[in-house]
């Protein structure tokens, strides 16, 4: 090994080093903030402490950690469950099905991407108020479903999917919704699981909606209850690390379990 490839791996794999490190640093200080008091931690110890019993106590005490934990993963699992279904399903449509305004329909969709959330959330609070869905799980679900961007994504991924397998299908007489389910989801399970992993994501830390939908401490998540631990008059800060440890492990466990196909999926693998 020369002298000058030496000096390079080295830098390359010291700024990858410092890179990773401020990557999980977080983490760590999450970790260690739960075994630590609030004045501990407010005063930036760096070490393990012997407070973690008393935090997870403190904890169930203020809120029932069981309801919260069952709301958020309902939401979440539900709530990516029919994203998935729908926008697949759609994906699949606008790319198999071919018609003069399916380019219309499609560049419509994508514009609406560039409409602000806050800008529909009083239109859809009065809606859901009208028809008495306020403070619901169906509130919470129901706007996210036909998520706009995840329905481009499957049509993209699409766009690599052996057609031969739809014409052979076809051949032993399957119907289209059969051929979707077979053929099409196996297909695409790598495409699944990446979509998996942001939808769920994305319904696990959501905020502003059910901050503004949600009006009793029986229907928070997680998330919720974070926020209202940290904007209490002297804010627990231990108690408060361990809410987060748990809210996070859900998100963690999920992607390392899906991390091969989420790669595949991002890089439109189709096996």
């Amino acid at each position: 090994m020369t002298r000058s490839r030496f000096l390079n791996d080295l830098l390359r794999y010291g700024i990858l080093s410092i890179a990773a490190f401020l990557s999980v640093f977080p983490f760590i200080w999450m970790l260690i903030g739960t075994t630590n008091t609030s004045a501990d931690i407010v005063k930036g110890k760096a070490s393990f402490g012997q407070n973690l019993w008393p935090n997870i106590t403190a904890l169930f005490e203020q809120v029932d950690i069981l309801r919260v934990l069952f709301n958020s993963f309902f939401i979440s699992i539900v709530g990516t469950v029919l994203t998935l279904i729908i926008a697949s399903a759609a994906g699949y449509g606008f790319e198999m099905f071919r018609s003069k305004t399916r380019e219309k329909v499609f560049t419509g969709l994508l514009l609406m991407l560039s409409i602000p959330f806050a800008a529909l959330m009083v239109p859809l609070f009065v809606m859901f108020a009208k028809v008495g869905l306020l403070n619901s799980y169906t509130a919470i679900i129901a706007p996210g479903i036909a998520n706009i961007f995840v329905i481009f994504y499957f049509r993209q991924a699409t766009k690599s999917f052996p057609h031969e397998l739809r014409d052979a299908a076809k051949i032993d007489g399957l119907k289209e919704w059969q051929i979707f389910a077979r053929v099409y989801m196996p297909v695409m399970r790598s495409t699944y699981a990446a979509a998996t992993i942001i939808v769920f994501m994305l319904n696990w830390n959501n905020y502003l909606w059910p901050l503004i939908v949600l009006q009793t401490n029986e229907m928070k998540t997680m998330v919720l209850t974070i926020s209202s631990l940290a904007s209490a008059y002297t804010p627990d800060y231990g108690v408060i690390m361990v809410a987060t440890v748990i809210t996070t492990l859900p998100t963690l466990i999920i992607f390392f379990v899906l991390q091969r196909l989420f790669v595949q999926g991002m890089l439109g693998s189709v096996k």
